[in-house]
């Protein structure tokens, strides 16, 4: 799927009936030349004004601040926004579209004593979450109403059903407000003048999809995208005549696609993208693409079509301008003459692994802006053809593609490009001073040159996984402020990372690991305030910590990992330092000194356990962002990022001292590895409160004492690495430490028990009780008590104590002056216990 098509689909969706109101509410300040505004209409609209302020945030498409234009005492029909009745100057029309509207929509509004109201556009304002409003139903003139992209929730009231007259309705885009069965059921039916419906992000996962067949049979446009729908394709749409316009994407619906589809001989445009179990049968896309002459958009993307032979595409309109495929299951020869038709503007047909074909350079649509051809066997050949009569194109995605032969040389005639990936081809040939490829997992060589800076329109950038050698551009980092995805991972790179970020780019992902970069990372990179992803490990950077990190807003993930790190890492600088971090990876350097107990005190987002399951990625881009860590004991490459990962990784260095107790605060934590350090004391029992924990490796440190018991509740735990310490006594038993083998527990010399050969003899395993400490319990968690040899020595030394001066007492005859040093020694430590009191009372506060 390429940028282009992404980006294209979410615009049509959002703007789809903007130029219907554009041509029925634009003339906002007409009014008739006879009769000025009515003074309770004007009185209206002056309090619905007052109850919102004007927040440059609100609105996100536009920005056009309209009510600032509504002042006192002046007609109100000519405000903007506002259009009149000509006779009676009554309020027919108010478009209010992006006018940065911010607060509560209430039900006692005076916007619903308009009553005369025809046209209402509310569209791309911030109402907070405001529930949509019964009263809706009382404007029982209204033919348009648009509250589309206003952050509206709850449930939408049965009363918008009473809005008899309804020509077009759009709830579009909002906070997930719901639709229920019943609500949508009188909606089909007393909408009966409906023809424009966009419902998309409204929940209606309990509306039967053959419940769309009740809507009025005037519909020329039905959006429904992400709404949750489920179970079969309704069997007929042979009522909707005047469709023009369908998108049922990212739905659960079912079956296959109804044979009378091909009789809807007006639609423009089809999306069914991403209904992974529906399925287009031969004879019913035969009659599809025979019979809709008009058709323009057609995206069946992860839609099964592996009956579907590929030929039958070639009776397709000639006013194609749209056409996305990709993941159907095709195979077979794609018809040639689909490159040729002269509307062509996006053509994506990725993940068809056994479709075959060739790309004719010579003589494709020169119009095409997006080609996606990834893991297809359609040969191409990226010559002198291609890139002058392509000149055009913004995207090319020719990933595990069949490019049999290329000229790289030209590609500087794609000035227009915005995304390049020849990933995973065996492209060859030396590498022009000129180029400007853009190609990850592909083998390319040679150096990548500073030209490159010269691409002004680039917003994703991605040189990984090839071999490209020499230096560095130092413009790489400036070139361009609408930069967000720059990725030259796994190359063989040479010298100093660019060392100017300009303030206001627009960087987001930023990966150098796998190179050979040397010097120091640049302090200009704090002006990068939108990264969330900085991973520079597996180089030969040469630095102290870069404290300057702290003070990156948005920063989820930092990997330093191998590289030539050295010195110390004292702490925090910041008050709030590395708000949002969730990876932290600074493993194997040469960092040393006290274990940075301090940055546990800030790691805000991994102290709560987040249950999200997306996964990070560009709006720009088409796949996820991808990192380098060590993960459960061996280096991976995440290909795609969840937000919900956890990892604080410090291994391989030489910090010193003990694992902080407070480090059981970080109940997000999905993997910690604090192994070959030189750590000492006993294992925490405040990390049994991490019951998110997957992997946990604290192996060859010099830590003491027994294995916490706490630490077999953690459920999720499926590694465990406690060899090399210094432990003894005898290895829980039950749960979790049932899954370990003798290797997570070797080289302790004073362990013993399951798994390991060595037998307690008569001391068992203790026996798991549940664990007894709670969150805030300071006893527990900052402290485990004292163990038997202080207090041992205390009683030897109290009893030499007794003895001596029981001695001296009653050979000297004085036991008065003995009460009076006792009494005072009482005294003294009465009045530091009380002080001692005060000041830990204070700190739990």
């Amino acid at each position: 799927m390429g940028f282009y098509l992404l980006s294209l689909s979410q615009f049509l969706s959002s703007i789809l009936f903007l130029f219907h109101f554009q041509t029925t509410i634009s003339s906002s300040n007409y009014s008739s030349p006879s009769h000025s505004c009515a003074h309770d209409q004007s009185l209206s609209l002056l309090q619905f004004k007052a109850s919102f302020s004007i927040n440059s945030s609100a609105s996100g498409y536009c920005q056009h601040p309209k009510t600032e234009s509504w002042k006192e005492g002046t007609d109100c029909c000519l405000w903007d926004g506002v259009t009149c009745e000509m006779k009676t100057g009554v309020v027919t029309g108010l478009n209010l579209a992006c006018s940065l509207l911010y607060g509560t929509l209430h039900s006692n509004s005076t916007l619903f004593s308009l009553r005369h109201l025809r046209e209402l556009d509310l569209s791309d304002n911030d109402f907070i979450s405001s529930h949509i409003s019964p009263q809706f139903g009382q404007l029982s003139n209204l033919t348009h109403l648009r509250l589309n992209f206003s952050r509206f929730a709850g449930q939408v009231p049965s009363e918008i059903s009473l809005l008899s007259k309804l020509v077009s309705l759009d709830l579009s885009e909002n906070d997930n407000p719901s639709l229920e069965p019943i609500s949508f059921d009188k909606l089909a039916q007393n909408l009966t003048q409906l023809r424009e419906l966009g419902l998309s992000m409204v929940h209606m996962s309990l509306v039967a999809p053959d419940s769309l067949m009740n809507l009025s049979s005037s519909l020329s446009t039905l959006i429904l995208t992400s709404c949750g729908l489920q179970g079969k394709f309704p069997s007929s749409f042979r009522k909707f005549k005047h469709l023009q316009h369908l998108n049922l994407k990212f739905n659960n619906l079912t079956g296959s696609i109804p044979y009378e589809f091909g009789q809807l001989n007006e639609l423009v445009s089809i999306d069914l993208c991403f209904n992974a179990y529906l399925r287009v049968e031969p004879n019913s896309f035969d009659k599809i693409v025979q019979n809709l002459t008009k058709l323009r958009e057609l995206r069946l993307g992860y839609v099964n079509m592996d009956l579907v032979i590929p030929n039958s595409l070639a009776n397709l309109s000639s006013s194609l301008s749209i056409l996305a495929l990709w993941g159907c299951g095709l195979q077979g020869k794609f018809p040639g003459d689909i490159f040729l038709l002269p509307n062509l503007q996006v053509l994506d047909l990725t993940y068809n692994d056994r479709l075959t074909g060739s790309f004719p350079s010579s003589n494709a649509s020169n119009g095409l802006r997006s080609l996606a051809l990834s893991s297809t066997r359609i040969s191409v050949d990226l010559e002198n053809d291609f890139f002058t009569n392509l000149k055009l194109l913004e995207v090319l995605v020719l990933k595990d593609s069949n490019i049999l032969r290329s000229n790289l040389t030209l590609i500087g005639h794609l000035t227009q490009l915005i995304r390049l990936d020849l990933a995973c081809n065996k492209l060859g040939g030396q590498i022009p001073s000129s180029l400007k490829a853009l190609a990850s997992n592909s083998k390319l060589t040679g150096e990548i040159p500073s030209s490159i800076c010269k691409l002004k329109f680039l917003l994703v950038l991605d040189l990984s996984n090839n071999s490209f050698g020499g230096f560095v551009p130092q413009c790489l980092g400036n070139f361009s402020n609408s930069l967000s995805h720059l990725n030259l991972g796994m190359n063989n790179l040479q010298g100093t990372i660019f060392s100017k970020f300009p303030k206001g780019n627009n960087l987001v992902y930023l990966n150098l690991n796998g190179n050979e970069l040397e010097g120091k990372i640049p302090s200009s990179i704090i002006n990068c305030a939108n990264l969330e992803i900085l991973d520079l490990g597996n180089n030969k950077i040469e630095d102290t910590f870069p404290y300057f990190l702290e003070t990156l807003p948005e920063l989820h993930v930092l990997v330093l990992r191998s590289n030539k790190l050295q010195g110390f890492v004292n702490g925090p600088t910041t008050n709030d330092p590395f708000p949002k971090l969730r990876i932290f990876d600074i493993s194997s350097n040469n960092l040393s000194g006290p274990f940075p107990t301090e940055y546990f005190y800030s790691l805000a987002a991994l102290m709560a356990y987040d249950q999200n399951t997306v996964y990070m990625e560009s709006i720009y881009a088409t796949s996820p962002y991808s990192i380098r860590v060590t993960w459960k004991g061996f280096e991976t490459e995440f290909e795609k990022i969840q937000s919900a990962l956890g990892i604080l990784d410090f291994s391989n260095n030489n910090f010193t001292g003990e694992i902080p107790k407070l480090i059981g605060k970080l109940n997000g934590l999905r993997q910690l590895n604090l192994s070959h350090n030189s750590l000492r004391g006993q294992i925490p029992l405040s990390l049994g409160k991490l019951f998110n924990l997957e992997s946990l490796d604290l192996s060859s440190n010099l830590l003491t004492g027994r294995i916490p018991q706490q630490l077999a509740f953690i459920t999720f735990l499926a590694v465990l690495n406690l060899s090399h310490n210094q432990l003894e006594g005898a290895i829980p038993s039950g749960k979790q430490f049932n899954t370990f083998n003798a290797s997570s527990f070797e080289g302790n010399l004073g362990l013993c028990g399951f798994p390991l050969p060595k037998d307690c003899n008569s001391s068992k395993a203790p026996t798991l009780q549940p664990s007894n400490f709670h969150d805030g319990d300071d006893l527990t968690f900052f402290g485990d008590g004292f163990g038997w040899k202080p207090v041992a020595i205390g009683y030897g030394c109290g009893f030499v104590f007794g003895v001596t001066g029981g001695y001296v007492v009653f050979r000297a005859r004085k036991p008065a002056w003995f009460l009076r040093l006792v009494e005072d020694k009482w005294n003294l430590k009465a009045r530091r216990t009380k002080k001692n009191a005060r000041r830990n009372g204070v700190r739990r506060n």
